[in-house]
C-alpha cells in the first residue's frame, strides 16, 4: 500500500503522507495551511445538537450493522429527491464509517488478482491504496487542463478500458482538480463500462458543492446503469462534519451485499450518537448545503485571483474545495525544480502551505511528469484565512518579481 501511494522512501523506510508532512511543515513554519481539505468552521449547530440529543438519549453502543433505520431512510429519500433513484433502504443502503471504508469495502469486495481498477488520474490517495490492498491492478486515464477545465481524453479511456477491468472508480466533483464531468464524459463512461461489464464505483462525495451552474449527474441514473453502479457519498463535506465520519453505498442490493460482507469486517459499525443527527440533516438540511455552496464559491474567487496575481496559472474548478494552479512562473523565479520541491519550501519562504499535484498521481507515470509544476490549494478555510494566506503569497511574488498588475476585470484562466 505504501509503494502504491509513493510513501515508500529509497531506504525502504515507510514517509507519512503528504498531508500530514504538509501541515507538520506549517505548523512548524507558522504558515497558513491550504494544503490539507478540513474545514476550519464546523457545520450547522442544530445538526450538532441532534448528536448531542442522541448522546443523552442512549444511542452510545452498536448501531445495526447496516446502520439505523432511520439514516438508510433518509439516505434513500435523498437519492429520490435530488437524483429520482428509487432505492430499497432495507436493502440497497448501507451506512459506512465515511466514504474512505465504503471504497475500500466496495474495491476489496469487487476485484483482486488478475483483476484491473481505473481511476481517473489525478486521484484520491487512497485509491491507490485501496487497490494495492485488493491485489488488483491500478490502471488509469487522466485529466488534462485545457482551456476549457481539466477534460476526460476520450481516446486514452477506451484504450484503458480493458476485459480485464473489473471496476471504474470514478470520482465527480473530482478531488483534485475540482472538475466535474460532463454528461457527455460520463456517457462515455458508462459506455465503456457496459462494453467490459464493469461495476462502476462512484465517489460522490461533493456532490452538492458545485458552481456556476455546474450540474452534478450521478452515474445510476444514466441509462442502463443502475444495475451497473455503486454510488458512495458522506455527510462530511455537504455539512462540514467531516469528523463525524458517516458515509454511505447504495445500489443494487447484490452489490451492496458484497460490500456489507467486508465492511462487517473492517469497523463493523460506527458512529452510532452520529447517525440520527446524520438522518436529520439529510432530511432538512438543503439550505445548509446550498449556503455552504454559496460561500465556497466566494471563497474561491477570492483564492484564485490571489493565486493568479501572484504569478500562478490558474484552472478554474466547477466544485469540491480544491483549485489546482501551475506554478511554473514562480518554479522559474526560485530554481526549485518541480512542485514538490516548492510546496515543502514555501511554508518558509512565503509562510503559505499546499500540497504539489503529483501526490495523486503514479510516480514516475506520464501524468506526474506532465503536472510536476502544478500545485493544489484549498479554499475551505474561513474568509479571514484565505486573505491571510492570499497576503503572504502575494508579498512572496513581489519579492520574486512575479507579482502581477492588479486588474478587477481579469478573471482567472479556466
Amino acid at each position: 500500500m505504501a509503494a502504491a501511494t509513493g510513501l515508500v522512501a529509497p531506504d525502504g523506510a515507510v514517509r507519512p503522507t503528504i498531508f500530514a508532512e504538509m501541515s507538520a511543515l506549517a505548523l512548524a513554519n507558522d504558515a497558513v495551511n491550504l494544503g490539507q481539505g478540513f474545514p476550519d468552521t464546523d457545520g450547522p449547530a442544530w445538526i450538532r445538537e441532534r448528536a448531542v440529543e442522541a448522546i443523552r438519549a442512549g444511542a452510545n453502543q452498536y448501531p445495526p450493522g447496516p446502520g439505523i433505520p432511520a439514516l438508510r431512510r433518509a439516505i434513500a429519500a435523498h437519492q429520490r429527491r435530488h437524483y429520482g433513484l428509487d432505492l430499497d433502504p432495507e436493502s440497497e443502503v448501507l451506512v459506512t464509517a465515511g466514504a474512505t471504508e465504503a471504497i475500500a469495502a466496495a474495491i476489496v469486495a469487487l476485484a483482486g488478482p488478475g483483476d484491473e481498477v481505473l481511476t481517473l488520474e489525478p486521484f484520491y490517495d487512497s485509491y491507490a491504496a485501496t487497490i494495492a490492498m485488493a491485489g488488483a491492478t491500478h490502471t488509469t486515464a487522466p485529466l488534462r487542463p485545457t482551456p476549457a477545465g481539466w477534460r476526460l481524453d476520450a481516446d486514452v479511456l477506451r484504450s484503458a478500458v480493458t476485459e480485464r477491468t473489473r471496476v471504474v472508480l470514478l470520482n465527480s466533483p473530482h478531488n483534485p482538480t475540482g472538475t466535474v464531468l460532463t454528461r457527455e464524459e460520463l456517457d462515455l463512461v458508462a459506455r465503456h463500462a457496459r462494453r467490459v461489464d464493469a461495476v462502476v464505483v462512484t465517489d460522490e462525495v461533493y456532490e452538492h458543492l458545485t458552481f456556476d451552474g455546474a450540474r452534478h449527474v450521478p452515474v445510476a441514473t444514466l441509462p442502463g446503469m443502475r444495475e451497473l453502479t455503486l454510488t458512495i457519498s458522506s455527510l462530511g463535506k455537504s455539512f462540514s462534519l467531516t469528523g463525524w465520519k458517516i458515509g454511505w453505498v447504495s445500489g443494487p442490493a447484490a452489490l451492496v451485499t458484497a460490500v456489507r460482507t467486508v465492511k462487517q469486517f473492517l469497523t463493523y459499525v460506527s458512529g452510532a450518537p452520529f447517525q440520527p443527527a446524520a438522518a436529520a440533516a439529510l432530511d432538512g438540511g438543503d439550505a445548509d448545503v446550498a449556503d455552504l455552496a454559496g460561500s465556497l464559491a466566494a471563497r474561491r474567487d477570492a483564492l484564485m485571483a490571489g493565486l493568479t496575481r501572484a504569478g500562478l496559472r490558474v484552472a478554474r474548478p466547477d466544485g469540491t474545495y480544491f483549485v489546482c494552479a501551475d506554478a511554473s512562473g514562480l518554479l522559474d523565479a526560485t530554481g526549485l525544480p518541480d512542485g514538490a520541491a516548492l510546496a515543502r519550501a514555501l511554508p518558509g519562504l512565503a509562510g503559505v502551505a499546499c500540497v504539489p499535484l503529483t501526490a495523486f498521481c503514479r510516480p514516475g507515470g506520464p501524468t506526474n511528469d506532465a503536472l510536476a509544476p502544478w500545485l493544489r490549494f484549498t479554499f475551505v478555510k474561513d474568509e479571514a484565512t484565505i486573505d491571510e494566506g492570499v497576503r503572504r503569497l502575494l508579498a512572496f511574488a513581489a519579492s520574486l518579481g512575479t507579482l502581477a498588475e492588479e486588474d478587477p476585470d481579469v478573471r482567472p484562466v479556466r
